[in-house]
């Protein structure tokens, strides 16, 4: 019969083998990541691996869920809220999202169109574009969904791939992070008003 130590270890390989996966999955991409090179550099056997997660797609969905979840509950709490506030909260509520689940969120924003076929990253991809709808509301324009897919995907480089661009003791705490990406983020995801028809002025934003 399993002890509770036991237990307490399977749990813990698993949660390892999901951390590891997602830093590959995120700096060397899903096609290019094999159950081995996870098992690999968390330590384990291949076999170990494939006892926790039946196959890599397994281990992806399994890795990026909670991530995918979140995002759905913050739109849920957006859409079914009220006030001039909620835009500003979910500029401030995605932000949380990206510096919490950076690397599950840049699998399925930037690699999630060559992934579409798998059925968590289908989910996703249904939340992002149910984002964009709710930002750009009824006056979304190409502009609008430029600075929409600028914003998100931008984001997600930044906070996973773009830091290796930067040296590791000039990178900025996750706490700089956040106030500049709510700053950032709240003017991008601001739909420019459409000038009124035979009008000359430049749009503002919200």
């Amino acid at each position: 019969m399993p002890t509770d130590l036991h237990a307490t270890s399977r749990v813990r390989a698993a949660d390892e083998l999901k951390h590891v996966a997602l830093e590959q999955f995120a700096s060397a991409g899903f096609a290019a990541t094999s159950l081995q090179t996870i098992a690999d550099h968390a330590g384990y056997s291949k076999s170990s691996v494939l006892y926790h997660y039946a196959s890599k797609e397994a281990l992806l969905e399994a890795a990026i869920e909670p991530a995918v979840a979140e995002f759905e509950h913050v739109l849920d709490d957006y859409l079914a809220g009220r006030g001039s506030g909620r835009r500003r909260l979910l500029v401030d509520r995605v932000v949380d999202l990206l510096l919490a689940h950076r690397e599950a969120v840049h699998v399925f924003l930037i690699q999630g169109q060559s992934l579409a076929d798998l059925p968590i990253i289908a989910r996703a991809n249904a939340a992002v574009r149910r984002l964009a709808r709710t930002i750009g509301e009824e006056r979304e324009s190409v502009a609008d969904q430029v600075r929409f897919g600028i914003a998100l995907g931008g984001a997600a480089f930044l906070l996973t791939a773009g830091r290796s661009f930067a040296d590791a003791d000039t990178l900025p705490d996750d706490e700089a992070l956040r106030d500049a990406l709510r700053s950032v983020l709240a003017d991008l995801l601001a739909p420019s008003r459409r000038p009124a028809p035979g009008s000359s002025t430049t749009p503002d934003h919200d």
